[in-house]
Formats: C-alpha cells, structure tokens, sequence
C-alpha cells in the first residue's frame, strides 16, 4: 500500500502527541496544526540531505514556533538525519536529550537555530537569506541557489520584531524568502482576538512583501500556494489557516491542546478520528519508507553540486568562507594593525580606533559583512571601500539595517548561522537593551556575531542619562559565553579585535568611547596581551602597596592616579582588564600574578556588579552608583568622582590613611 499525503501528516501528529505525552510536558497543538503543511513542505519543495546535513546549498528550514518542537524532531527522524533515532523521540524534553523543549542550534544535526522565544527564528531567517542573496552574487546560482522556508505562528508575528525583520526583508528584497504563518487563531490565553485586531495579510502587503491565504489542512492548495511563492521575486507570507491540535475530537481549535499533554484517554479518541491505529511511536512500514524515500530524494541534488563545486576552481575558497576561517596571514595583519598605533600615537576615541582597524581587517576578510541600526558615523563601522548593499545589488559588504537594533541583531545571527560570513553591526551600547535577546541567543548557541557598540559610559556627554549605559557592562558581563571588550586604546582595540574574530563559538560586545582617549601601549609587543582578559600595564619597581585595575576609557585615569601616588612614594601597579570573562579562564597563577596581594581599586565609569573575581575583599571601587546627567564628559567625571584625585584618596584610605 502507497502511503498518501494525509499518512505522512499524521506520523508527525502521532509522533508529537505521543512524545508529549511521554515526556507529560510540550506542546502537541502546533506539530498536530501544521503537520499537513509541513508534510508538503518536506516532500515536495525541500532540498536537504540528511546524510549531509550541513550542506551549504540546502534549503533552510526555521522553526520560528520554536515551541513546536516535536514538528521539527519528527520530521527528523522520520527523513533519517544521521544520528537521529526512534529513541530520542521518547526522550523528549529529558536531561541530556537531543530532543529539548525547544529546539536547540548544536544539539542535534538538521536544528539550524535555537527558537523559542517567538519572532527571532523569523528574523534570523531574514539573515539567512540575506547570507544567500549575498552569496549567490559572489559565487552564481551554479553554487547558491536556496530558499529559507519559516513557519511561523501568531505569536511570532506579534513579537516586534517581526516588524523589523520583515520590514528590511522586503527593502532588500529577500525574495527566496517564504513564511508558513500558521494561522490559527489561538494563543496561551485564548483566542487572539483578545489581544489583536489587526489584518497581518494586509499589514505584510504593506511593507512589499507576496501574500496569499491557503487551507493549511488542504495539501493540494498548499502545494499550489508554495509553488507559486517560489516564482515571485519578493519575500512570501502563506498564510495557512489551521485548526491547532488537528485530530483531538475534544481540543482542537482551543487553547488548552496549545501547551499540555493530551492525555491518554483523548490521545486514543485523537487516533480513531485520525485513521490511526498503531501502537505509541509505531510509524507502518509504508509511511516510514515513504518518508525515507523523501529524505534519499535530496542525494542526487547534492552529488550534482559537489560535482559543480569541484569544476568551478572555487572550491577552497568557497569552503573556507563557509567554514568562516580566517586568513592565513592574520596574525601578522593584527600585528601590523598593532604596529602602526604604536608608531603614530594620537589621542583618539576608540571608535575611532575600532574603524581604523576595520579598515585593515575587512580589506584582508570578504566574509566580514559588516553595519549599523542608522547609527554608521557614530559607530564608525563603514570601512574603507566597503560598499552598500541594495535591493539591485548583493554584491556588497555593508548593510544598512534601519533603527532597527533587535531585528539587526536577530539577523546578524542568521549570518552566522548560514555560513559565509562573519558578521558585525553597531549601535549605542546603551541600546544592548534593545537587543538583548539576540545577544543572549548567540551566546546560547555559539555563533560569532561581533556587536559595535560605542558611546559607551557618561563619557558621551550631553545627550545625558537615557543615553548613558551605567550599567549594561555589568548586564552584559553576566550573561554567559558573551565576550565584552572594553579597549583603553588603538592597540588593544586592534587585539580585541583579533580576539572577537578568532572567538568561533562565542559573540562579542566592543565597548567603545566617544571620547578621546591618550594611548597607554606605547611599546610594540607581537603578543595579544588582552588574550588573557587582564595585565599588568604597568609594574611598581618594588613590591605593591597597592593595584588600580581599570577598563577602556579609566585606564588613563588609572595611570595618573598610579603617578600622583609615586610622588606620595605609593608604588601603585596598574592592570587594564578589558575583558572580565578571558580573564576568568585563566590559571590561578596567572590571576595571582596580575592582581597581586596588595589592596586593589577598581575604576569604571559604570556600577560595580561583576568586578568581584578582580577587586576581592580588600579593595574599593570607584565608579557609578545612579544614573548620569547631561553635560560635557570632563564635567561629568568630575562630578561624579570619576577621577584619578578619587583613586588616590580610596588608596590612602586603604592603606590606613598613608
């Protein structure tokens, strides 16, 4: 017997309402809604291959309603991803299982992104396929030529940032670009029209995206519809009216089948009105091999690539950008970088710096696409020659994202995850907050996505506290795997640089000045000194009576504090910290010899949360403890105690008034 369209849809459903069921936690009412449309989706219009899962020209496949999981597992298994097996099913939602609540970017082959938290898989898919538009005008159709499909649920496209994501979707013209919207009607609360009134068809017309309506339960019309979007020369929205938990006689259509178990006794009423009379996990012979057969369908797509990819004398390069390495000469164009601040010191605000050092870096680094949420000239993250991507032309290497920092930040993540470049993008880093929970999913899931983020403490200025970020360092510090550099100058900009750039599975954070600030490596050294987060910038000549630890824009600070105590006959080591977490990695020795036994003071111009590792228990800190306020940055220092005369007094009180 051939197993029909309607067999597949309900192998998914059966599988998520059973792993459910057995893990007694999820969400079986969005794998049972979709599961037609994703049936046709994967049989019909997906070019993957399970043996090769990271093949670069695949489709991608973002489940955006990452709550949805067990959809995504299903169909993993069931077109046979290497690695994937009937058990992990059953193991749904438990400890050290592939198959987590939601679906987890690393865990498990065939999982192109974390989603969960509703919007960023739709946003990060606009990353996605920006990467391919990009890529397919560097290397031709002959090598990149895929579509990011999403399936994205109400919720998703409730989130804000769905309006960013699509709004620069359809400026850039993202037309390999289609949404599945699973349109359903329902929320956690109920149905959703208590919260939202609006037309999303028209609201998606609006911004230039191709729209249709489709009965996401009719597989022929879903069929026609995503045929149809694959011909546009826009990005698509499907939206598929769907009854959530399809098959459940006593909750389809409401909002308790959302996220709870079925229950066994409406499990088994789900399976007669289904047509499905096997055991729990049981998939029959025909279904399972049609499935498979859908999964070996992409085998020949992909031989004939590999194929074209060896003849077109591209092959290394092509492999190495996908892979996102760096050139075998980085070490030595870092060192120059290096070299050239040394031998033309200037007093110069590290934003400055950082862009002088783009210069360098993304002339030597195509796959660095880099941008800024309207801020460019501030940020400084338009280098020399790079040019501006457009609607007309992908063959560029800045982006224009718009006031739209979540959204930029979401896509950024897409980049990384596509392959193919490394991307950067700038803003204030006040607007951290902005773009938080982009930045927590990179570090979640590992991806080298750089954050430019300037006018970084009260050393802005006047346009005062709603713009001065007093405490997100220690925001961002606390969050893990996230990488935050606070450079004191042009060389140990260039080396942070170098570190964020060879930081694979780690994002990010450049903390930069919008102020002016005099150099404190004024002697070349070949080592990256900020590798180990922390150094002694400068040692006493005899034993320490005291250490002034200090980041970015305070080390200057720190170095006249450490000269006004001499002349008291203080000996006064100075360490610059720029990054706390590199710090935190290294030995207990290492640690020791930079910080010494001597009392410590810290300086920065933000609050004191995270500075324990470095500060200890005798010790004071000298910093802020409230917002700032408008006036010029040496004014505002000054008020706020910001200073080396403060250093001083904190030392002497310290060391008993000496």
């Amino acid at each position: 017997m051939t197993a029909t369209q309607k067999d597949m849809a309900n192998a998914i459903r059966a599988l998520s309402m059973d792993a459910v069921q057995a893990a007694n936690s999820g969400h079986p009412g969005m794998p049972m809604g979709m599961a037609d449309v994703a049936s046709v989706l994967f049989s019909k219009f997906l070019k993957f291959d399970p043996k090769a899962p990271d093949w670069a020209d695949r489709d991608r496949f973002v489940l955006s309603a990452g709550h949805g999981s067990m959809l995504l597992y299903s169909l993993l298994y069931l077109t046979g991803y290497k690695g994937w097996t009937l058990d992990d099913l059953k193991a749904f939602r438990q400890l050290g299982a592939k198959t987590a609540g939601h679906p987890e970017y690393g865990h498990a082959p065939g999982i192109e992104s974390t989603t969960g938290p509703l919007g960023q898989g739709l946003a990060m898919a606009v990353g996605m396929a920006f990467a391919e538009r990009m890529l397919e005008a560097r290397y031709g159709a002959e090598l990149v030529d895929h579509t990011t499909y999403v399936i994205a649920g109400d919720g998703c496209l409730m989130e804000g940032v769905s309006h960013e994501a699509a709004g620069l979707a359809a400026r850039q013209n993202l037309r390999k670009l289609i949404v599945l919207w699973d349109d359903n009607d329902i929320t956690i609360d109920g149905a959703t029209e208590i919260a939202t009134c609006e037309d999303t068809c028209a609201r998606f017309e609006a911004y230039g995206w191709s729209v249709r309506r489709v009965d996401g339960h009719d597989p022929a019309a879903i069929e026609a519809a995503i045929a149809a979007e694959n011909k546009t020369d826009k990005p698509s929205l499907i939206a598929c009216k769907t009854i959530i938990g399809f098959g459940s006689p006593n909750k389809q259509g409401t909002s308790g089948v959302h996220g709870a178990p079925l229950g066994d006794a409406e499990i088994a009423l789900a399976r007669e009105a289904l047509g499905w009379p096997h055991a729990p996990f049981e998939i029959p012979g025909d279904v399972f091999e049609a499935w498979r057969a859908i999964g070996g369908n992409g085998d020949a797509a992909h031989k004939s690539w590999q194929s074209r990819l060896a003849q077109s004398g591209k092959a290394q390069q092509f492999t190495s950008e996908i892979a996102g390495d760096l050139p075998g000469d980085f070490d030595a164009l870092v060192d120059g970088i290096k070299t050239s601040f040394v031998e033309q010191p200037k007093k110069i605000a590290t934003r400055i710096t950082s862009k002088m050092t783009l210069d360098h870096l993304v002339a030597a680094m195509p796959t660095m696409v880099g941008g800024s949420a309207d801020l460019t000239g501030s940020n400084g993250t338009l280098a020399n020659d790079m040019a501006l991507v457009t609607p007309d032309n992908a063959n560029g290497n800045y982006i224009e994202y718009g006031v739209r920092e979540f959204g930029m930040a979401a896509a950024m993540n897409g980049f990384a995850l596509h392959g193919g470049f490394i991307p950067y993008g700038g803003t204030f880093l006040v607007f951290a907050d902005y773009m938080r929970p982009a930045i927590r999913l990179s570090a979640l899931m590992q991806t080298r996505v750089i954050y430019v983020m300037t006018h970084d403490s009260i050393g802005l200025g006047e346009d005062g506290p709603t713009h001065q970020p007093v405490e997100t360092l220690a925001s961002l510090r606390a969050m893990p795997n996230c990488l935050v550099f606070r450079p004191a100058d042009g060389v140990e900009t260039a080396e942070c640089w170098a570190l964020a750039l060879m930081a694979k599975s780690a994002p990010s954070i450049m903390s930069l000045t919008r102020q002016g600030l005099a150099p404190v490596r004024t002697a070349h050294t070949s080592e990256n000194l900020c590798g180990k987060g922390a150094y002694v910038l400068r040692q006493t000549d005899g034993p320490r009576d005291v250490t002034l630890i200090a980041t970015g824009s305070e080390v200057e600070i720190a170095i006249a504090a450490a000269d006004a105590l001499a002349k008291d006959g203080v000996q006064a080591a100075v360490v610059s910290a720029p990054c706390f977490e590199l710090f935190a990695d290294q030995s207990a020795s290492y640690q020791a010899s930079v910080l010494g036994e001597a009392p410590r003071i810290g300086i920065e111009a933000g609050v004191r949360q995270g500075w324990g590792l470095l500060l200890g228990d005798n010790s004071d800190f000298v910093g802020m403890d409230g917002f700032g306020a408008s006036a010029p940055a040496p004014e505002l220092y000054a008020h706020f105690g910001i200073t080396a005369e403060a250093m001083v007094a904190a030392a002497k009180k310290l060391l008993g008034g000496q």
